[in-house]
């Protein structure tokens, strides 16, 4: 399987350290360069060791094909989308309200409660339960433009002051990440800058990813297409009914029908100009569309939340995915394995 189609996610080490470590296991220089070139890329390396490779979203496999197209030998890499376990992810009382048809909206709320009163016990920070909510949590990496929401200040300074949107951020830099722990430091002083409405929640984990995908209205993704490989906490956000805010990239494109299970960000843009657009669509969105229906439409809401649900746990469950993989992937090589030994 391959993963983010940008260098970090591909790494290369020198012919040097792999021999130091050991890890030419018997073989040549020669022989390694043959398998990963020099220096070794284990992406390459995997592609061509591998029968058969698989990106983990539709458009993550049209990049990754486009990516590797120039090095020879590699195998065919195929697109199969990530999944998540609604077992883990979805709340309980949410999966009762959905397939029950009863109040979703209180069930979000309890869900909701817990979010706000967790936020006052960790930050200290009184946040306003009929406030529109934004969650936004993952890694801390550039590409992900945690800070996107930010760089009009004359655009969204005054939106944070009038009380109508809050925004929860939480996440975690990897510890030789300079740039990552920038980012984290930017949200931190945002989250001082306007104690009332930004808060960045520390010790991020699987338990407060639980919380966050469960609680928040709107789930806000902005990566800069199409470096954003699959991402799955919109897909838990999805199956909460919290409704996906995001630009047209990793497993979005699959999932979207905008203004019915979500909205995205733009047109799938990708150029010189993508974070100025992307910001100025993700306000355009944000207040032309999301507000006016948090504010003055809650039933059609509940029926975006029902909606997303329903794309959520029937599209993007990890029994689809796992399906998938067994189907495109592991039976298919098993089937040539088993002609090869015969022939």
């Amino acid at each position: 399987t391959t993963h983010t189609p940008v260098p970090a996610g591909n790494a290369s080490y020198s012919h040097a350290a792999l021999y130091h470590t050991g890890a030419y296991n018997g073989l040549s220089y020669d022989q390694m360069a043959r398998i990963g070139g020099d220096p070794f890329n284990m992406t390459v390396a995997g592609l061509r060791l591998a029968r058969l490779a698989n990106a983990v979203a539709e458009l993550h496999g049209r990049t990754a094909r486009q990516m590797w197209q120039r090095v020879a030998g590699i195998c065919p890499i195929i697109s199969i989308t990530n999944g998540v376990h609604p077992g883990t992810w979805q709340d309980p009382k949410i999966r009762a309200a959905y397939q029950s048809g009863t109040d979703l909206w209180a069930a979000h709320q309890e869900a909701k409660k817990n979010l706000l009163d967790y936020i006052a016990v960790r930050a200290g920070a009184q946040f306003d339960m009929n406030a529109l909510t934004v969650g936004f949590a993952r890694r801390a990496a550039s590409y992900k433009r945690s800070n996107l929401i930010f760089q009009d200040p004359a655009v969204i300074n005054p939106m944070l002051r009038s009380g109508k949107l809050q925004l929860v951020f939480a996440g975690k830099a990897h510890p030789q990440d300079g740039h990552g722990k920038d980012i984290v430091a930017n949200l931190v002083a945002k989250a001082r800058e306007f104690p009332n409405s930004v808060v960045f929640l520390e010790n991020y984990d699987m338990r407060l990813g639980q919380l966050l995908t469960r609680s928040c209205d709107v789930w806000l993704n902005n990566p800069r297409r199409p470096q954003e490989a699959s991402g799955t906490s919109g897909m838990k956000a999805a199956m909460n009914g919290v409704l996906n805010l995001s630009v047209l990239d990793g497993w979005w494109p699959e999932g979207c029908q905008h203004g019915v299970n979500g909205w995205q960000i733009g047109e799938a843009y990708e150029g010189p100009e993508q974070d100025e657009r992307d910001r100025r669509a993700l306000y355009h969105t944000l207040f032309n569309e999301v507000m006016p229906v948090y504010y003055h439409d809650r039933n059609r809401w509940e029926q975006m939340m029902r909606a997303s649900i329903e794309m959520g746990v029937s599209q993007f469950s990890t029994h689809r995915m796992l399906r998938e993989y067994y189907e495109q992937l592991y039976r298919t090589t098993k089937s040539t394995m088993t002609m090869e030994s015969a022939s």
